[in-house]
């Protein structure tokens, strides 16, 4: 029973009309617990290869391993909170943080840091498709169709925390060493846990619960785990790797269509075209911003000749603009013309990084980083806009985990190529390798962000 006054209390923060903003602060530092991991990597990985004694190819896993464990966990998750409600995932996610953190910090060696990496995928997979449907559960509540601004807050919460993880990752290393990057989640899972406790609603869950299908779940990591292992160490010898991938893959289509709950529910994309184009462009773009985020990270180290601190700073810029591209945006939800600007830039940023030598100056340098930030700031919030728009009501939480989980897919590739043009280290020549690569990919993006009429109705009804 909910006390008077606790009644009280959520009558005067949720008004009339407007969002509960009791729920603001969960939402948003449940959220940022993956970017804020992923941000302090990108300046970690070179001093851990050298704790460990291992090459870029095989702390490339670091960031492989969380991944892989997100593209499995989101649509997981996001079925679950469509049966089970968002309470319980959010909860269970942010638990699993602390535990991860703990792991990190006592690891003994690089592949049990590995492992620790997992875990805090599975851990921050919850608390997008939770504040998703919190949402969701909020617009119906109050009648409001889109809501922007909660939309735009949790974006640009994740830009904050770029901007802060790269130079809070190289202060904390030269401070305590890499295990404190891994410290933070502890604290940062008690507060999470002390306001999902407090603030998040009890409610029954919005579906019956179903079962769990572990044979899919089993079918889409075989599959991504053969490709990953080929993509980071590709050759002939591992023929047989993307030859299984294909099967596990083809098996698990089949397998999804059949079975009355499935893994990841592909009735989401039938006959929505548009978002199936959604999410193809959330590949391709976090593909690249990836790619330039860890790749550009290591090179600064090692190609650049400069500390993990001095990289983390100049990853600072980038990750700025994005925040001021945001704020300047975020509230308009028409979303073709982000996209089309953010693509051309991204572009430009690819082909810029052929430019980058060891003597380049600081200047240009920060230029290259301030010019990323503006598609870090327009895709992103772009893309989930068209979700919001594009996906089926009933099927919020897996519609926006699959969501995550493209995203985390072009985090996959991102790290592949990462490993395969770094092998030798990250040299001024991988880092054009891979520049020409993310060239072609940034192309198609801009392809499919121009090509696609529907982006042109999106937010006019709302």
């Amino acid at each position: 029973m909910i006390s008077l006054a606790e009644r009280l209390r959520r009558a005067r923060s949720a008004e009339p009309g407007g969002f509960d903003r009791r729920l603001v602060a969960p939402m948003i530092l449940g959220s940022v617990l993956n970017p804020i991991n992923s941000s302090m990597l990108a300046v970690a990985l070179i001093p851990i290869g050298r704790a460990f004694g291992a090459p870029p190819s095989q702390t490339a896993w670091l960031v492989s391993g969380l991944y892989l464990a997100t593209a499995v966990g989101q649509p997981v998750i996001g079925r679950l909170v469509d049966s089970y409600g968002p309470r319980l995932l959010y909860l269970t996610g942010t638990a699993l943080v602390g535990v991860a953190g703990l792991l990190g910090v006592l690891a003994p060696s690089l592949w049990v840091l590995v492992l620790s990496r997992v875990l805090l995928g599975f851990g921050t997979s919850a608390a997008y498709p939770a504040s998703m449907s919190l949402l969701r559960t909020e617009a119906e509540r109050t009648g409001l169709k889109s809501p922007s601004g909660i939309l735009a807050a949790l974006t640009a919460s994740a830009q904050v925390i770029a901007v802060v993880g790269p130079t809070l990752g190289g202060v904390l290393i030269g401070l305590g060493g890499w295990h404190l990057i891994f410290a933070v989640n502890v604290p940062l899972s008690v507060i999470c846990l002390f306001l999902g406790v407090r603030r998040l609603p009890k409610g029954a869950p919005k579906g019956a619960p179903g079962r769990t299908d572990v044979p899919g779940m089993l079918l889409f990591a075989a599959s991504l785990t053969a490709f990953m292992l080929f993509l980071m160490e590709p050759g002939l010898a591992q023929w047989y790797l993307p030859v299984l991938g294909l099967a596990a893959g083809a098996w698990f289509v089949r397998r999804e269509h059949d079975v009355a709950e499935p893994f990841i529910d592909l009735r989401v994309l039938r006959g929505n075209a548009p978002l199936l184009a959604t999410y193809g462009r959330q590949l391709l773009a976090y593909t690249t911003s990836y790619a330039f985020l860890y790749g550009y990270g290591q090179w600064l180290q090692e190609g650049r000749g400069l500390s993990a601190s001095q990289a983390g700073l100049l990853l600072l810029p980038m990750s700025a603009m994005g925040i001021l591209v945001t704020v300047l945006t975020g509230r308009r939800p028409e979303i073709r013309a982000k996209l089309a600007v953010g693509s051309v830039v991204q572009l430009l940023g690819c082909a810029a990084m052929l430019l980058l030598g060891a003597d380049t100056p600081i200047w240009v340098l920060v230029l290259i980083g301030i010019g990323f930030g503006i598609p870090q700031g327009l895709i992103g919030l772009a893309n989930q806009n068209a979700l919001y728009a594009q996906a089926d009501p009933a099927r919020m939480g897996s519609s926006s985990g699959l969501l995550r989980t493209f995203t985390y897919l072009g985090a996959l590739l991102a790290s592949a190529a990462n490993a395969a043009f770094f092998r030798d280290g990250a040299t001024s020549a991988g880092l054009h390798g891979m520049a020409w690569l993310l060239i072609g990919v940034a192309a198609l993006f801009l392809v499919m962000s121009v090509v696609d009429r529907s982006l042109g109705r999106v937010g006019r009804d709302t």
